[in-house]
């Protein structure tokens, strides 16, 4: 059981540039510090830059530890995503393991039932088969985490269990949990990457397993290392011939056309109405010929309708791994041949996977969606493995009934896609490279972004707010990261725009995009960190629109966008008098919600198959409580369904026509529960209002239907603040019928705190 942390492969990644020195001038304004924008936030609040085991500490900055009264200090550098400052704090040793378990998700596999049921018969079968045969059962179990399935084995009959986890803190756990199991005699954790376990007399194993259990998979089932960790297993740690659980993986994929998905990898043409006419954005033909970046995009499938796609292939299994066998992790292609079902633009591949416990099949586990489940009524939902959607290089035209070859390539972690018209074993092509991004967008938009741009309706909402406070002589400054607004504001009639970029790939990018519209002498790019903004960079011109939309590559949280309020008060002196800023303000929403399964993300397992892991519930809850750890957790909300038990309620608000104020914004007020249920969490979103008129939101995107079900925007994570008390199944629904909550934006740092407190009535001295 490998950790599981929050999506890995869906991010961009931009390495740091140069830096340049912290805000001056004459006002003491927060600081907008000079990394901000040079990095991506990978999965936390804060991007944590640590050279210790986790492979997000990739960048060039410099830990530096010390003994201090006996106790390991860790200088942990982060690039807050808000107010652009780079933060050195003195951390505990443990702090990237509290991060690391807090946003892990064991409590989600643990409470896998259908995965783990079918573990537990596999390895069973597997104990047996090894026991008829009148020999000592002894299992390699890589990747154990809680130690659940090395216990499994022992119920089973195993005669001895060697445990590998390389997660020292999960190890630690792992000892716990199997001595307050009473397996302690029968199973051996071994902190250790199973590459370097020994085996003989004075090894880690005094000889080679004959079991070989593993759950080393993820979404795209070889992208956390199973075929290195497998091909080395069989080569060092277990015999020839041996029993596997899982015995065989096989990988499945669907061609289609969507528009919908296509347009998370591809930038339209966009249409302006304009008063001279229709003008259309064109993509730069480099971006339309790229193959986009090397990375699965996993989603939750099952809440993509069947409307947003059309099926141009049957289910098509590519390719199937015998884990009982030497496993290789070198470079292969699979090729399938298909005659299309109907005629179309092939652009994507759907992907999932089962694995068979058993050399029969007859124990399967999959990963299947509904509609190629083989009973979708006992669908299990996880978010630990999810389905797989690739884009093909290029959008290819099939004919129904015309032959053509899908064909699935990987690596020792990564898996893509390529149509070809015949068999590349036929004609003796070599194995393609990884497909890279060589037009920059795929670096700088992650997939939402790109549908976010894609999006026509809210392109026409923000030409709507754009026609309202332009005018014929406006000097526009766009302060977006990669923003097509400065290209919007030209076609409107802007006299000047200016747009700021202050990342070499923002840049090179907008300088493509500009020259394929011809506007690459009409529109200034301004690759400079905005508080070193000068005159001469404005051609000695004062700014009448200061623009946004607003989106920032490194922000995660909702709020983390009020970025755009620190620039828009770093560059306060170059505003002209009576400067107009859209959007003109924000506005900070919260709903408490109802999950129908994202809650099981954190909700205590208590006993998991006859197994008592309170330890592994206590270990979650304490990193849980940890100080970093105990904020809001991004989450698409689209892909997970909830229904509302309260109204939304808009609890704090932030005028962008002012400098950040140099004072704590704070709000208290309570929420009354209208609907039956329980109450999960609290959901909050921003909403960026860009005119009076004109709102755009990061969040809900119209009230919620009768029963309280949510349509949540698609292009943005929305934060979750989970209720611990309210996640435990065994707690009977009801509860609280007023939350009672305190929010507070604090501008030094940029970071939104918000309390709860659950009763059953409502407090009226709020």
């Amino acid at each position: 059981m490998g950790m599981r942390g929050v999506r890995r492969k869906s991010f961009p990644v931009l390495l740091p540039g140069p830096t340049h020195g912290p805000l001056s001038g004459p006002r003491e304004v927060p600081p907008l510090n000079a990394c901000r924008g040079k990095m991506a936030v990978a999965a936390e609040r804060f991007l944590t830059i640590r050279p210790v085991y986790k492979q997000l500490a990739r960048l060039p900055f410099y830990a530096k530890t010390e003994e201090l009264i006996g106790t390991m200090k860790v200088f942990c550098g982060r690039a807050n995503p808000t107010t652009g400052s780079v933060e050195w704090l003195e951390e505990d040793e443990h702090y990237d393991y509290h991060q690391e378990i807090a946003r892990s998700s064991y409590a989600d596999m643990l409470h896998d039932k259908d995965r783990n049921m079918k573990y537990y018969q596999g390895i069973r079968a597997a104990v047996s088969r090894v026991k008829d045969k009148g020999q000592t059962a002894l299992v390699l179990d890589i990747g154990t985490g809680t130690g659940l399935l090395s216990m499994m084995a022992v119920t089973a009959g195993a005669d001895f269990c060697y445990a590998i986890e390389v997660f020292k803190p999960m190890a630690d756990a792992a000892v716990k949990i199997v001595e307050k199991n009473g397996f302690s005699d029968k199973i051996k954790i071994i902190n250790k990457h199973s590459t370097e376990v020994t085996i003989g007399p004075d090894g880690d194993m005094p000889c080679r397993a004959n079991i070989l259990i593993t759950e080393l998979f993820d979404t795209e089932l070889i992208g956390e290392g199973a075929l290195p960790s497998y091909e080395h297993a069989h080569r060092h740690l277990v015999q020839k011939n041996c029993e596997a659980v899982p015995h065989r993986a096989t990988v499945y994929a669907q061609l289609v056309e969507s528009r919908r998905m296509w347009s998370w990898n591809k930038l339209f043409p966009i249409r302006v109405q304009t008063s001279l006419g229709e003008q259309v954005i064109v993509p730069p033909l480099e971006l339309e010929r790229c193959p986009g970046a090397p990375s699965v995009y996993d989603i939750q499938l099952n809440q993509v309708s069947p409307t947003d796609f059309t099926v141009l292939s049957n289910v098509l299994p590519m390719f199937s791994v015998d884990f009982s066998k030497q496993v290789s992790s070198s470079t292969a292609s699979h090729s399938r041949q298909f005659e299309p079902l109907a005629s179309g633009q092939a652009q994507v591949v759907l992907s999932w996977w089962d694995i068979e416990m058993d050399p029969e099949g007859k124990i399967k586990c999959t990963t299947a969606p509904f509609w190629a489940h083989s009973d979708p009524e006992e669908l299990q939902w996880r978010d630990h493995w999810m389905q797989c959607v690739y884009f093909l290089p290029e959008e290819e035209p099939v004919v129904q009934g015309s032959a053509l070859c899908l064909v699935a390539h990987h690596d020792d972690y990564c898996v893509w896609y390529s149509l070809q018209r015949t068999s590349p074993e036929k004609d003796g092509r070599a194995h393609p490279a990884r497909p890279v991004c060589d037009c920059q967008a795929h670096l700088l938009w992650n997939r939402p972004r790109f549908g976010e741009i894609n999006d026509q309706n809210r392109t026409d909402q923000y030409v709507q707010a754009l026609r309202t406070v332009l005018k014929p002589d406006s000097v526009c400054l766009c302060i977006s990261d990669g923003s097509l607004l400065s290209i919007l504001a030209h076609h409107l009639g802007a006299e000047q725009v200016f747009t700021i970029e202050n990342s070499a790939a923002s840049h090179r990018l907008m300088k493509k995009i500009f020259k394929a519209n011809h506007l690459e002498d009409k529109i200034n790019i301004i690759e400079k960190r905005p508080e070193l903004l000068t005159p001469a960079d404005l051609e000695g011109k004062k700014v009448s629109l200061l623009l946004g939309e607003p989106f920032f590559t490194t922000s995660l949280l909702p709020w983390h966008n009020l970025y755009f309020w620190y620039v828009r008060t770093a560059v306060d002196r170059h505003l002209a008098p009576g400067a107009v800023v859209m959007p003109q303000a924000a506005s900070l929403h919260m709903m408490v919600v109802e999950f129908r399964d994202l809650w099981r993300i954190r909700s205590p397992c208590g006993d998991c198959e006859g197994f008592n892991v309170h330890i592994m519930d206590d270990m979650i809850k304490h990193a849980l409580d940890f100080r970093e750890s105990k904020e809001a957790e991004p989450h698409p909300l689209w892909e997970y369904p909830c229904r509302s038990r309260s109204e939304p309620q808009q609890i704090l608000t932030f005028d962008f026509r002012q400098p950040v104020p140099l004072q704590a914004v704070c709000a208290e007020g309570a929420i009354e529960l209208k609907r039956p249920g329980r109450s999960h969490g609290a959901v909050l979103w921003m909403e960026y209002h860009l005119t009076p008129d004109s709102t755009v939101s990061t969040g809900l995107l119209k009230p919620a239907e009768d029963k309280g079900y949510c349509c949540w925007n698609p292009h943005c994570k929305q934060a979750v603040y989970f209720f611990n008390t309210t996640l435990d199944p065994r707690v009977p629904p009801g509860g609280p019928q007023t939350i009672t909550y305190t929010v507070e934006f604090h501008p030094h740092t940029g970071d939104v705190t918000v309390d709860f407190t659950l009763s059953d009535a409502l407090d009226r001295g709020c």
